[in-house]
């Protein structure tokens, strides 16, 4: 499984060297490694010369079951550790923007810890491209985010609020206190990786747009400060929660209220099939007692 993992990262690189130093071991152990796979399965994967490495028809031909068998014990390798932490009482907790520092999700860790003095609690920062991802595979068993999420995901709403367009500082609308979406027609938006839902990025978008227009997409970033770099720079807008004004102030880049857009909800999320696992109802027993005895305010950026 190892030789395999190696054979996708080559096929992906095409250079020994840069394979080898993305999986950091020494190139010649990484090619004896490819050699032994070729060994192994009886036939050439690559065409090695001084200048380039392709891959043979018959390599073409694995890398797609190659992929699928990593991927398959990625996802078996995430169920075991999630199961482990389960059993160990370990609670691994995302948080994509600034969703850690909220108000309701300080409220709901301390009343989790209240409630279950002996649950460990591991809190790690999520970024755009791979929060959600992150969620589905296992990485974390509960996540601080903002919605919409795809299917197979449960949420619980924390909070919700209005959203606000993110412009670099020396745009005409950067000075308004409110903006309408016609009035960002034609703006570029920043864009997100593939790995990242589709589904999820068109809402934070606006896409498309009440008239029916599709939206015109900028540079592709990865976390938030890619964003605001982006943005900052002028090389296109991005919608953000409310709250972003008071996490996120960065030099060249303004906020303003957009009028007409729908709200941003901040939630609470865990995949559907682990409802069940005690720790996960552990935080969401502590979600709600939070909820029910604190008035719900507006989502984080």
């Amino acid at each position: 499984m190892h030789q395999l993992r190696l054979f996708v990262v080559l096929a992906e690189e095409l250079h020994f060297g840069n394979a080898a130093q993305r999986m950091f071991i020494s190139q010649p152990a990484f090619s004896r490694q490819i050699r032994a796979l070729e060994r192994c399965l009886g036939v050439d994967l690559v065409a090695r010369s001084s200048r380039r490495v392709e891959l043979t028809p018959a390599g073409q031909a694995l890398l797609p079951e190659a992929r699928t068998a990593v991927e398959s014990v990625d996802r078996i390798r995430h169920v075991a550790q999630a199961q482990i932490r389960c059993v160990q009482g370990r609670l691994a907790i995302g948080s994509i923007g600034a969703e850690a520092q909220q108000p309701y999700t300080r409220a709901i860790l301390a009343e989790l810890r209240a409630r279950n003095p002996d649950l460990k609690l591991d809190v790690c920062s999520l970024d755009i491209a791979h929060h959600v991802l992150a969620l589905s595979q296992g990485e974390v068993d509960v996540a601080f985010l903002l919605a919409p999420m795809p299917p197979g995901i449960e949420t619980l709403t924390l909070a919700t609020g209005p959203r606000v367009a993110c412009l670099p500082a020396d745009d005409p609308l950067a000075d308004r206190t409110s903006v309408t979406l016609a009035e960002l027609a034609g703006r570029p938006v920043v864009d997100v990786p593939p790995e990242c839902p589709r589904t999820w990025w068109n809402f934070w978008a606006v896409d498309p747009r009440p008239d029916g227009t599709t939206v015109r997409y900028g540079p592709v970033v990865h976390d938030v400060e890619a964003l605001f770099l982006a943005v900052a720079h002028g090389e296109a807008m991005a919608f953000l929660p409310g709250a972003a004004q008071t996490f996120f102030p960065r030099p060249g880049v303004h906020y303003v209220e957009v009028s007409d857009a729908s709200p941003a909800t901040a939630a609470l999320a865990w995949m559907a099939k682990n409802r069940t696992l005690p720790t996960i109802n552990a935080i969401r027993r502590a979600a709600s007692a939070v909820l029910q005895r604190t008035p719900a305010p507006g989502p984080g950026g």
